[in-house]
């Protein structure tokens, strides 16, 4: 159940961001902020590009959205990685370029946040001449509309050739409107979600999950309940390499990389989600695992450093601009 703080304070991603203009209107974000050129940056994972594509930022107050915090203890993160709230959140979403499938990871948020907050997906893989007829699957992290938003355009499909692969709670979850009321999750989830899936679902396009399974040659999804009930991770293998999409179990880097226990409004079982986080970020420092995270700051790839005691840093990718091997 949501306590009083989440549901007064759960200015949603999925959802309430649409009207951001009105929430930010005296504190808008940092003052450097500036619309940047849409595009993409890529990575060599064995023999296969993954290239991530940005859907723009939006800001997100922390004092509302963070559980298990204090808008003191937040200052002070932030004020340790020259941020102060509110923070501006990317909308990573990412390219796997696979023999016979062209397979995005997330769609971005579409039409749903409104003018002027993410949206751009469209628009930044058209910069390397891809259409949405191109996509040949979809694989959703999770239904949140950050995610799914992009899937449909006033209502149509805009990947209108692809398959979308998803983790079957969600579905199982978020069309069924009586889970709302047995958990008191935020109704837009829901109503989102069915917005985003039904078209495709009517389509016989919506390819579902369970624990982990193989769902394209290489890449495997694998089901991590906490931020939503069907939240998955897909690792894509080549040559030895891997990448791991890990959708939203990080999305404020300075606060949840040092304190995993922090939570955020967003994570429908607020306990599981901080379990899920905390295990993911031992191992993958442990292996030394490439990540792709959809909102740490663009391109949002790298790797999860153990800094000791049950805390954590991030190391973004190398940036390279040169003609390899």
């Amino acid at each position: 159940m949501l306590n009083a703080k989440k549901v007064v304070g759960s200015i949603l991603l999925a959802g309430a961001l649409m009207q951001a203009p009105a929430v930010y209107a005296n504190n808008p974000g940092p003052q450097h902020v500036l619309q940047q050129q849409a595009g993409g940056y890529s990575v060599q994972v064995g023999n296969i590009r993954v290239t991530s594509f940005t859907d723009g930022t939006v800001p997100q107050n922390l004092y509302q959205l963070l559980q298990r915090s204090t808008p003191e203890n937040i200052d002070k993160l932030l004020a340790s990685n020259y941020q102060s709230n509110p923070v501006e959140a990317s909308i990573n979403a990412f390219l796997i370029e696979l023999p016979h499938h062209l397979v995005l990871v997330d769609t971005g948020s579409g039409q749903l946040f409104g003018p002027g907050n993410g949206g751009r997906l469209i628009e930044s893989l058209a910069t390397r001449g891809i259409t949405p007829k191109d996509i040949t699957d979809v694989l959703l992290t999770h239904a949140h509309s950050d995610h799914a938003g992009g899937l449909v355009k006033d209502g149509q499909r805009v990947f209108s050739h692809a398959n979308i692969f998803i983790g079957k709670p969600d579905v199982d979850f978020f069309f069924h409107n009586e889970n709302q009321q047995k958990t008191g999750y935020d109704k837009s989830h829901f109503d989102f979600a069915q917005r985003t899936l039904k078209p495709y679902l009517d389509a016989g396009k919506i390819k579902t999950f369970s624990g982990s399974a193989e769902v394209l040659p290489g890449i495997t999804g694998t089901v991590h309940p906490g931020h939503t009930p069907g939240s998955a991770f897909y690792t894509l293998t080549s040559e030895g390499e891997k990448i791991t999409f890990v959708g939203d179990i990080i999305h404020v880097a300075a606060v949840q990389f040092p304190q995993p226990d922090v939570t955020i409004a967003y994570d429908e079982n607020q306990d599981l989600a901080a379990r899920v986080r905390k295990a993911s970020f031992a191992a993958f420092a442990k292996q030394g695992d490439l990540i792709a995270a959809p909102h740490l700051p663009f391109p949002g790839i790298g790797h999860v450093a153990d800094t000791g005691n049950g805390s954590y840093d991030w190391v973004p990718v190398t940036y390279t601009n040169r003609a390899g091997k």
